[in-house]
């Protein structure tokens, strides 16, 4: 398992970036600011936000489907495992184009 990984990072009102992260439970709290939710995007990427974001009012972030996203998110890959993991570079500018802001799902 890799220590850190890289990935999409989504703030409220902000550009998506490419950010390392460390690859714990309590690194990907810590970025979330909270419990997190896994959202499966496709096949080996997911989308990790606070999974009490709505109820805890927190600013919206960015569309998804017909859900809204709220808080800081981001997105990273996966292996059959279900291990988190970087982020191939073709999907790391593939989801920071997806999620920029003000674009519509």
């Amino acid at each position: 398992m890799e220590k850190t990984i890289k990935v999409v990072m989504v703030e409220p009102l902000k550009r998506p970036y490419v950010a390392e992260i460390e690859n714990s439970l309590a690194g990907m709290q810590l970025v979330v600011n909270g419990y997190i939710e896994v959202i499966t995007l496709e096949e080996n990427v997911i989308l990790v936000c606070n999974e009490e974001g709505k109820l805890l009012d927190l600013p919206y972030n960015r569309s998804l489907g017909n859900d809204i996203l709220v808080g800081t998110f981001f997105v990273a890959g996966s292996n059959d495992a279900g291990d988190f993991s970087s982020l191939a570079e073709d999907k790391l500018r593939q989801y920071r184009e997806r999620f920029y802001f003000g674009k519509r799902d």
